[in-house]
């Protein structure tokens, strides 16, 4: 008689189970993405033909990445104070806020008063105004580590700058950053490098690593000629720096002679003195952006008065500095009524303060919906992650599910709520509580929502 073999038990592993709900989760998330996409498309007919059009004179329709989106990105016709409105007559409240150039909304009065009146005055005179007197005085008395400044057209300008500003004044070709860090369009040291960054000579080490940072600065000694970092890295999530970290730069810079530079081209927002003011840590130079032109174009480079003078044209040996928009009359005009009357130091650390109590309620309802949901940042800059633990570093957030991302941005969307698709949340000055709490009921109703997605991919 043949012998019975007896049945053989399979023994499914528990991370073989979380693989397999994983998967499943992954597939339920592409089909609500994609019902989201299709509901959006179906809405936006206008802003679909735009974008049509668009492709045919600009490669794929677009001159700006950051606004691209799939299927097609909005098309906005209309705005006023922290409301958008779309082709298709849609109305939104603005959290994008022009990735926080959009400070003062879209229709202050002051400064837009302020640009009229230097419209009147006469554009583009081809010399030196009082306006830009008035600017950097503002500038120099608000930053500590500021004691001469010049001006540019854009933050990515501002940086170009001081990186070639402090090769040549300290005759030193090596520069070190962090990876994740977005010093403008051409200094970006995300995963995979970036193909048109300047030529420059890098070292790239982990944000928030203290004792890596110290290593790595110490070993390249006095080829080093400086230390780029942003107090608070914001295209990558909004990942504010420990004080110990900045510190630790702050040291090490001074023992090899390299500068320490402060990209605050956003972070200038945060408090009465930016960042450097919040963590007390004075740099050699800053460099701004943003906000400070007042919606005009803008970009400010400025540190300690013996490195800033090598840009003085009066000396034999200075360094060329043109740009035909550097002092336009807009930006300086608009710039120096915007820090004097609008944003002024009061006015910063009250925003400050709003935003940090709107990122705990904001992580309060993460907390009860959604556990694998948090906000990270400071002040009125934050951004939503995917993610169960303590964010550090733009490497914690390398397994993040972004398709949870996309679907956020259309869900916000269509409860009339416009962000940015990487998930970041930016105050304007004219928001209202009530926008506070509209924006609140929105990242609810997501949490509620997908809260089994969120589960399962986290």
């Amino acid at each position: 008689m043949p012998t019975r073999t007896k049945p053989k038990h399979i023994v499914i592993s528990q991370s073989t189970n979380r693989n397999v709900a994983r998967a499943a989760a992954l597939n339920d998330l592409s089909d609500a993405t994609a019902a989201a996409a299709h509901e959006y498309s179906a809405r936006n007919p206008r802003s679909r033909a735009l974008y049509e059009r668009a492709k045919h004179v600009m490669p794929g329709g677009n001159t700006r990445s950051a606004l691209h989106f799939e299927p097609f990105p909005l098309y906005m016709v209309k705005s006023s104070e922290a409301r958008v409105e779309d082709a298709d007559g849609h109305q939104y409240l603005d959290v994008l806020g022009e990735f926080t150039a959009g400070l003062y909304g879209h229709t202050n009065q002051r400064i837009l008063q302020s640009a009229l009146a230097a419209a009147s005055s006469g554009i583009g005179n081809g010399a030196p105004g009082i306006q830009e007197i008035e600017l950097a005085e503002v500038l120099c008395k608000r930053f500590p580590s500021m004691e001469r400044v010049r001006f540019c057209n854009s933050g990515t300008e501002a940086n170009l700058y001081a990186l070639s500003l402090v090769r040549a004044a300290t005759g030193r070709s090596k520069f070190l950053c962090f990876l994740g860090a977005y010093h403008g369009g051409v200094f970006v040291f995300g995963e995979g490098g970036n193909p048109i960054n300047a030529p420059y000579d890098w070292t790239v080490c982990a944000y928030n690593d203290s004792e890596g940072a110290a290593t790595a600065i110490d070993r390249l000694g006095e080829q080093l000629a400086a230390v780029i970092v942003e107090p608070m890295m914001t295209n990558a999530g909004c990942i504010p720096a420990t004080a110990h970290f900045l510190q630790t730069l702050r040291a090490s810079c001074d023992r090899t002679g390299a500068a320490l530079i402060f990209d605050e081209v956003v972070t200038s927002r945060h408090g009465a003195a930016g960042l450097q003011g919040h963590y007390s840590i004075v740099p050699d130079l800053t460099t701004l952006g943003k906000y400070i032109g007042g919606g005009f174009s803008f970009g400010a480079f400025g540190g300690r008065a013996e490195i800033m003078e090598r840009m003085n044209p009066g000396q034999p040996d200075a360094l060329p500095h043109a740009g035909t928009f550097n002092n336009n009359v807009f930006s300086m005009t608009a710039g120096a009524t915007a820090l004097r009357e609008v944003y002024t130091t009061e006015r910063a650390t009250q925003l400050f303060q709003v935003g940090q109590a709107l990122m705990e309620r904001l992580n309060e309802l993460c907390r009860a919906n959604a556990p694998g949901a948090q906000f990270t940042g400071l002040g009125s800059t934050m951004n939503i992650h995917f993610h169960r633990g303590t964010v550090n570093t733009p490497e914690d957030l390398k397994h993040q599910p972004k398709g949870l991302l996309t679907l956020l941005h259309f869900d916000l969307m269509a409860r009339g709520i416009y962000a940015a698709r990487r998930g970041q949340i930016n105050l304007s000055l004219p928001m209202t509580q009530n926008d506070l709490e509209s924006l609140l009921e929105a990242i609810q109703a997501f949490l509620v929502r997908r809260a089994s997605l969120i589960d399962a991919l986290t």
